[in-house]
């Protein structure tokens, strides 16, 4: 399960967030072409093996440009693996029930990224990588999606396009390791 470019490639999601409108969205990626959760005889289960986790907040209408300097907006987000929520748009997801859902502390979130508006006051130091997997431990996934979540806290002043690509391998997995993923991996 090393890290190295023979074996790594990437995947990508994002999700368009409506100015405006607070509440939260999701995207979903789906990943069922590169894991097989049944280990068969002496063939092994597989997984995917998330390493790097990479978060771009740009305008929608304007593309390829940051949100403007005055930003005032306050979006936490998250990849989650096996939520399945689909795709739904800014403030017609209704699944976050608590702050915890897309924070490090809930055990199917393999990254998080908080976004502060430049003008939003005493955090406003644009993203932030505040946790997620890493070159020596992966985020191993056995189910076949993971989601960007998205919970708009302070309406962003201007439609923006959040986007996530995530450095991936895939990796074979023993059968104690894969039931032990599987069990974790409950929503």
């Amino acid at each position: 399960m090393a890290y190295n470019i023979k074996d790594v490639f990437y995947l990508d999601v994002h999700a368009h967030i409506a100015n405006g409108t607070p509440g939260a969205g999701t995207a979903q990626l789906d990943l069922s072409a590169y894991i097989d959760p049944i280990a068969r005889g002496r063939q092994k289960g597989t997984g995917l093996a998330v390493y790097k986790v990479h978060w771009a907040l740009m305008q929608t209408v304007n593309t390829g440009e940051l949100p403007p300097a005055g930003e005032t907006g306050v979006v936490q987000s998250a990849i989650v693996a096996g939520l399945g929520a689909g795709a739904n748009a800014t403030g017609a997801y209704t699944g976050i029930t608590d702050p915890e859902d897309i924070s490090m502390s809930n055990s199917l979130c393999v990254a998080t990224m908080p976004y502060y508006g430049p003008g939003a006051g005493a955090h406003s130091n644009g993203m932030m990588n505040s946790g997620g997997p890493s070159e020596d431990v992966p985020y191993v996934v056995v189910r076949d999606n993971v989601c960007l979540v998205y919970d708009v806290e302070a309406d962003l002043t201007i439609a923006s396009t959040l986007s996530c690509r995530l450095e991936v391998a895939q990796v074979t997995l023993d059968q104690a390791t894969l039931n032990q993923l599987l069990r974790t991996q409950t929503v």
